[in-house]
């Protein structure tokens, strides 16, 4: 019996991607199959040629070499009341937030031929099925990003003891590994700026209080403030939206019109509030000042452009892929935080 496929037309195999290589069928099935202690420049060397060849490892066959799906989930968790006109899909793809996070995660992932599935988890229901997911070998284990205060994702994942890593600490002291931004220094570093630029009149919007990131935020501001000698910080909270930024700046101004300096706890919000300011008539930086938090894509698009805190997002998130697949690899069998220092980026805002 004859084939009519031609040699063009064969797909490409192991024994073409080591030859390649110029290593073994071994090496070569051992990298695809994220096998440990193979060393890091034959795993280059083997990926390239898998790229050169064009083999596409066989999913099925690998998961029964390693025990594994070779995928992770991203899981975003939100609380299921959200306005009818204002879809969870539509917030996801347009804050450049998630995007960022995205990058990082797969910048560790490519190389390791791990693939990243995108589940969002939007009540009990779906929280529920993300742990089974991992029990039952759906995926290998999870990076979290968890938007509520109440959200039980993280005691469902830390009470399974599956491999997860959230973004971000947790509400509530819990065993789970996590990465998160040195937030009261971060704080710190704005308050210290305004105080520096001479402002006599300080104020802040707050993300949302009752969770860790607007907390922390809010705290750290007043209490390097206080060390400043000022005594009372008036706070507005803007929900961590453009929208919230929006209506806290409108409050500010009606209740504090002599406030000369602000600090916006993400730099969404300090969008909004800059285009209040603006439509009061009020010259940004001279007659107020603005500085937000988190160095996203936002603070370049403001008008003017926004002195911000930045926090790594990217090294964060390639660090929750990193720290995740070591624990699904069993090099690390404990939890772990990992905390980044953030640093001050200084533009046209203050």
């Amino acid at each position: 019996m004859t084939s009519d496929q031609t040699p063009a037309q064969r797909l490409p195999t192991l024994e073409d991607v080591a030859q390649v290589a110029g290593v073994s069928r071994a090496t070569v099935s051992r990298v695809i199959n994220n096998i440990r202690n193979v060393d890091p420049q034959l795993h280059k060397i083997v990926w390239d040629a898998v790229s050169t060849t064009g083999y596409v490892p066989n999913r099925a066959a690998r998961s029964l070499v390693t025990g594994r799906t070779g995928s992770i989930a991203l899981v975003v968790s939100e609380a299921e009341n959200r306005a009818a006109d204002d879809p969870f899909l539509g917030r996801f793809f347009s804050d450049p937030f998630f995007g960022r996070v995205v990058g990082g995660v797969l910048s560790v992932l490519r190389p390791s031929g791990v693939h990243l599935a995108l589940t969002l988890a939007g009540d009990e229901d779906a929280c529920a099925k993300v742990v089974a997911d991992v029990r039952q070998g759906q995926v290998d284990g999870v990076v979290v990003l968890s938007l509520h205060p109440h959200d039980t994702l993280p005691r469902l994942l830390a009470d399974a003891a599956v491999p997860a890593v959230l973004y971000g600490r947790p509400a509530a002291p819990m065993p789970i590994s996590y990465v998160d931004v040195a937030t009261y220094t971060g704080a710190k570093l704005a308050a210290d700026h305004l105080a520096a630029r001479g402002c006599q009149h300080v104020a802040t919007i707050s993300g949302s209080v009752d969770m860790p990131a607007g907390a922390d935020r809010l705290h750290g501001f007043r209490e390097a403030m206080a060390k400043q000698g000022v005594a009372y910080v008036p706070s507005y909270d803007g929900g961590f939206t453009h929208e919230g930024g929006e209506r806290a700046m409108e409050r500010l101004l009606a209740e504090h019109p002599e406030t000369d300096g602000v600090f916006v706890a993400s730099d969404v919000m300090a969008q909004g509030a800059l285009a209040v300011l603006r439509d009061h008539g009020k010259s940004v930086p001279d007659d107020v000042a603005v500085v937000g938090f988190d160095d996203s894509s936002a603070a370049l698009a403001s008008r003017p452009q926004l002195t911000t805190v930045r926090q790594p997002v990217e090294d964060m998130a390639a660090e929750m892929a990193r720290l995740l697949l070591a624990r699904i690899d069993q090099r690390a069998n404990r939890t772990t935080s990992v905390i980044f220092d953030p640093e001050l980026i200084l533009r046209a805002s203050a």
